[in-house]
């Protein structure tokens, strides 16, 4: 029965703080949207490094090694080569693409199939496409023995620009975990200023409620639920401009990726993101309003 009548006031002081903050409109849309905005950006960010990941992927997910032979080899010289290199434990596949095929394929992607047969003849090397049987440190060596090679003229690792990218996506998804460590902290500063001047306003009331015997926690109890839904409506509001945004940028993005041949498409936050952002906004409310109201409380002594 006690544990019943309990609940029923925590519930009534559930709804009777959000009816304070809806009497309140203008200044909780402020603080709301302050708090949003606050939580959309680490985590936008977030789901734009995902993004740039999985398209980064698709672009060259497989490490390869591009040799440019010597023109003049013939196509049997190329395929004995090919045959050669198979040979070896390092390299998985190997790809011929002799100068005839290369030229067709530029002309079909390249858009200047009409000013490429004015060419009298074939400035394209052949080149074999090598697959490495494993993409660490050996590939390096086996590049550098590749380009080695008295046939070949250039040897190009193709996922070198790649794997450039990836240390740069951990360089700023690090710098995504300290703006959003810096972010949290404001955003328990704004509840914590917000409950501060609610504490203010019901300075009196407080006293009155300690002198026929409140207790701090019966006290405590509605700005902790006013922090809670400060946090979890600025959490929405996160969670709408992310939406938002990406759905403001698929358009582009979508034809961007299409230039690529590529059938990219971006991704957003998803079930278990969208909670995790709700619980983390609903959390840092609740923990500003419980640091504020325990200080401030030990302030406000009835005489």
């Amino acid at each position: 029965m006690q544990i019943n009548a309990w609940l029923v006031h925590n519930f009534a002081v559930l709804v009777s703080s959000f009816r304070q903050i809806i009497h309140t409109p203008l200044p909780s849309a402020m603080t709301t949207s302050v708090i949003g905005i606050a939580l959309a950006l680490p985590a936008g960010l977030y789901v734009l490094l995902d993004n740039v990941q999985n398209i980064s992927g698709e672009w060259g997910g497989v490490a390869q090694i591009s040799l440019f032979l010597k023109p003049n080899l013939a196509e049997k010289q190329v395929h004995k080569l090919a045959d050669q290199l198979l040979n070896k434990n390092e390299i998985a596949s190997v790809q011929v693409i002799m100068p005839e095929e290369a030229l067709a394929e530029y002309k079909k992607l390249s858009g200047f199939g009409e000013a490429l047969t004015a060419l009298e003849s074939n400035p394209l090397p052949p080149v074999l496409v090598i697959q490495p049987t494993n993409t660490d440190a050996s590939t390096e060596n086996l590049l550098e023995y590749l380009s080695r090679l008295p046939q070949v003229n250039i040897a190009q690792f193709d996922m070198l620009w790649l794997k450039r990218l990836f240390a740069i996506v951990k360089i700023v998804q690090r710098g995504v975990v300290l703006l959003a460590i810096l972010l949290c902290l404001a955003v328990l500063l704004v509840i914590g200023n917000t409950i501060r001047l609610a504490i203010d306003n019901r300075h009196d009331e407080i006293k009155i409620t300690k002198l026929v015997g409140g207790t701090d926690a019966f006290i405590r109890r509605p700005f902790l639920y006013t922090g809670f839904w400060y946090g979890l409506l600025g959490s929405l509001i996160a969670w709408i401009l992310i939406q938002l945004s990406f759905w403001l940028l698929q358009s582009p993005v979508e034809q961007l990726t299409a230039l690529y041949y590529s059938d990219f498409e971006m991704i957003t936050l998803n079930f278990f993101s969208s909670i995790t952002l709700i619980i983390i906004g609903s959390s840092l409310g609740f923990l500003g309003a419980w640091v504020t109201v325990g200080k401030h409380l030990k302030q406000i002594q009835p005489h």
